[in-house]
């Protein structure tokens, strides 16, 4: 079996033990070849590099980021023209938050995580997921507009400046993002089959797995019955009001969280949802800043890839 381990150095929790001790691990199994990254787009670039060469399996050791990049740059999006050769997906988590591989089944810790990998190879235990696309890119678990992609865009900020992507500065960026967007008049509007319009949001999630993160090792939780095996979860609000956002944050954070409030659009299994914006609003997409936009096309694709990973 040709293995390709994509290493992003730079990743919270990445190390050079760690990194040797997955390496060491496959290449005592597979026929394995070893890069890190050193830019951003490498990782698509480099399994782009693996498809084209019939590579059985590419394995990623980095965060959410370097996982989405790299499904992108090897998985033909939904009419473009397929490969004849896919490879499959392993994960050794290596980010902040980590939270495809942890929803997936995956052991948080890297050691672990990569004695978890050998053994789901050597079982040959692999599973078949579906993902979601918002317009031209890809994303594993969630995707959103409006407050949670101002709060990526500042934490990407900060990472440039070489602050790391903490859950006490998640809490305290959101907090900040919350507060400065709150005065803002709703603009946004989402077009779901079979519903009617539904308009005056401040900001929506697109979410294709549960949970919508992690906050630390708290999951929370915003669609619970929205999974890999189904259509995309959406939660949207239409009020940034600080007592019914108290609430609903109470909600979010409960184990088997049901999160219901009368400002609150929620649908756990949707095949796609159209968002549109009278202004350009932020976009991110598996937890990175993409950009603004005044609409976004977001639309479910059923078992489109195949990972190592434990079934659910």
């Amino acid at each position: 079996m040709r293995t390709l381990l994509i290493v992003n150095p730079n990743a919270t929790s990445t190390t050079r033990s760690t990194r040797d001790l997955l390496a060491h691990a496959l290449e005592s199994r597979t026929e394995l070849t070893v890069v890190q990254t050193e830019h951003r787009g490498h990782a698509a670039e480099l399994a782009q590099w693996a498809a084209d060469t019939r590579m059985d399996l590419i394995v990623v050791h980095g965060g959410d980021g370097t996982v989405n990049e790299t499904i992108n740059g090897f998985l033909p999006l939904p009419g473009a023209r397929q490969r004849e050769w896919l490879p499959r997906l392993g994960i050794i988590p290596g980010g902040s938050a980590n939270v495809f591989a942890r929803s997936l089944g995956i052991e948080p810790d890297p050691v672990t995580a990569t004695n978890q990998l050998i053994d789901l190879l050597r079982d040959e235990a692999d599973r078949r997921i579906g993902l979601g696309v918002a317009d031209d890119r890809w994303f594993t678990f969630s995707a959103g507009v409006g407050l949670d992609a101002d709060v990526c865009e500042a934490i990407d900020a900060k990472r440039a400046n070489g602050k790391p992507a903490t859950p006490t500065r998640y809490v305290r960026t959101t907090v900040k993002q919350f507060f400065r967007t709150k005065r803002h008049a709703p603009q946004v509007r989402l077009t779901i089959p079979g519903h009617e319009p539904i308009t005056d949001v401040h900001y929506a999630f697109v979410t294709n797995a549960s949970p919508w993160t992690y906050l630390d090792n708290t999951p929370v939780v915003t669609n619970p019955g929205t999974s890999f095996e189904t259509g995309l979860g959406v939660f949207a609000m239409r009020t940034m009001g600080i007592l019914s956002t108290l609430l609903l944050t109470r909600q979010l954070l409960i184990a088997n969280g049901d999160p219901k409030g009368h400002k609150l659009f929620r649908e756990d299994d949707v095949p796609g949802v159209l968002i549109e914006s009278e202004r350009p609003i932020g976009l991110q997409i598996d937890g990175d800043f993409i950009g603004r936009r005044n609409m976004v096309n977001f639309t479910a694709v059923p078992d489109i890839l195949e990972v190592v990973a434990p079934k659910p």
